[in-house]
């Protein structure tokens, strides 16, 4: 009987061993998993970069959940909690702020590390002056000359024999820009248009821009029925809108939309030449209501009286460039300060936009705030909760785009998109991002 007791209890230590083994392992397991998401997580929220005015205190405010440690690289930068006297290196958790101070303009360095040994990631901190600029929320007409020509697409054309042809199939693609045709370079549609023409059954020689490649490419123009010779693409050599200016700064320069301009058919913002801002006239207002984004109607006065300025950038976050004479004495205004990104917080703020007419400002509310680098355009979300503009426009409407959105009297960004199913909510750029184009 003793022997048959000693069998039984030794495979019960077995399967307790076997347990705490499992058991371990978990915990084990449990432990990188939290490590690595907590890793991950600040990685994601906490920006690459911020600017802080120089001489002036700033509080910053992250939602960080897990004990992190910044160090600051340089002594023209300290740091400090609100109980502490400002240092080199603090320690912070859960939603407390810390405080930033620089002392003299230019780069430096902050590291963030979780627990205080695991590096995170190099934060860029830029110490700058002190910008004030004037928001504006007029509305404005855009024309942009692109810089080549857009090639959206290719297609068939039934040819002199009534059969279908598409000389241009697997040669050009959509997105491309045509630089020049048989050595002449070439910047209008017609051009283009032209010289295939005339070039007849030959073979042509086209330089093209294929994102940041420059190639070369020959192809054969086909005949249509009409004895006309074409590449058999589609393409286009302009782009124009209507949309509302954000700021005039006080050299003159302007920003625009707080999104750069896409072409609907290649989806990605269209390389330009140049450009320029006009007059323009709202005529009427849809308003937006769920699934259905309102917008703005009117027309754009094209003329050397009517133009207001120059555009030489259109970037992912907006449009930018130097203002005239006629539009500097169009804007009015006190300048205000720019908020960077540790300004915004959730709560009221107001919406600048002349959609009745004349500028104004409306309640909004903000909702939420995207500290982090990753999506550079959607990094604000707010809800219009002025009856006003609600009875105006249903909330957020398309042309509204680069409306300044002020709280606490700065700057801090401008619209950028509806809630397509809401058309109350919106998202905004920081202005931050748009003034480092």
């Amino acid at each position: 009987m003793q022997d048959i007791r000693q069998d039984v209890r030794k495979p019960d230590r077995k399967r307790k061993r076997r347990k705490k083994h499992h058991l371990l392992r978990a915990l084990v397991f449990f432990l990188l998993l939290s490590l690595g998401s907590s890793y991950f997580y600040l990685n994601r929220i906490v920006p690459d970069q911020l600017n802080i005015v120089a001489g002036e205190q700033e509080e910053i405010l992250f939602p960080l959940l897990f004990q992190s440690t910044l160090e600051m690289k340089d002594a023209e930068v300290s740091l400090g909690n609100p109980s502490e006297i400002p240092s080199n290196q603090i320690r912070i958790s859960g939603n407390r702020p810390f405080q930033m101070v620089g002392t003299k303009e230019g780069s430096y360095q902050m590291e963030v590390k979780l627990f205080g040994f695991l590096k995170v990631k190099d934060v860029q901190v830029d110490v700058v002056d002190e910008s004030y600029v004037i928001p504006c929320g007029t509305p404005v007409g855009i024309y942009l000359k692109s810089d080549g020509i857009l090639v959206i697409g290719t297609g068939t054309l039934i040819g002199a024999d009534g059969m279908d042809v598409e000389p241009a199939y697997g040669i050009l693609r959509s997105g491309d820009y045509i630089e020049a045709i048989n050595g002449k370079p070439i910047s209008k549609k017609e051009e283009l248009m032209d010289a295939v023409n005339q070039a007849g059954p030959g073979r042509v020689t086209l330089k093209i821009r294929r994102g940041e490649e420059e190639m070369t490419i020959s192809m054969n123009p086909a005949e249509d029925k009409d004895g006309i010779y074409k590449l058999g693409a589609w393409v286009r050599d302009d782009t124009q809108g209507i949309g509302t200016m954000t700021y005039l700064d006080l050299n003159g320069r302007f920003g625009a939309l707080g999104h750069g301009i896409s072409d609907s058919d290649i989806g990605g913002v269209v390389e330009i030449q140049d450009g320029a801002l006009y007059e323009t006239q709202i005529l009427g207002i849809e308003k937006g209501s769920s699934g259905n984004p309102g917008v703005m109607s009117g027309v754009i006065y094209y003329g050397p009286g009517s133009r207001l300025g120059e555009i030489d950038a259109n970037t992912e976050t907006g449009i930018f460039g130097t203002a005239g004479d006629n539009l500097i004495s169009r804007v009015s205004g006190t300048p205000i300060p720019i908020g960077y990104r540790q300004d915004v917080k959730t709560g009221p703020a107001l919406l600048r936009s002349s959609v009745s007419g004349k500028v104004k400002d409306y309640q909004i509310e903000i909702r939420k705030v995207d500290y982090s680098t990753n999506h550079r355009t959607k990094s604000i979300v707010f809800e219009v909760v002025d009856e006003e503009l609600l009875g105006l426009t249903g909330g957020v409407i398309q042309g509204m785009s680069g409306s300044p959105i002020i709280q606490e009297g700065k700057l801090i960004g401008a619209v950028t998109h509806v809630f397509v199913q809401d058309s109350t909510k919106g998202y905004g750029i920081f202005i931050e991002n748009m003034l480092k184009h």
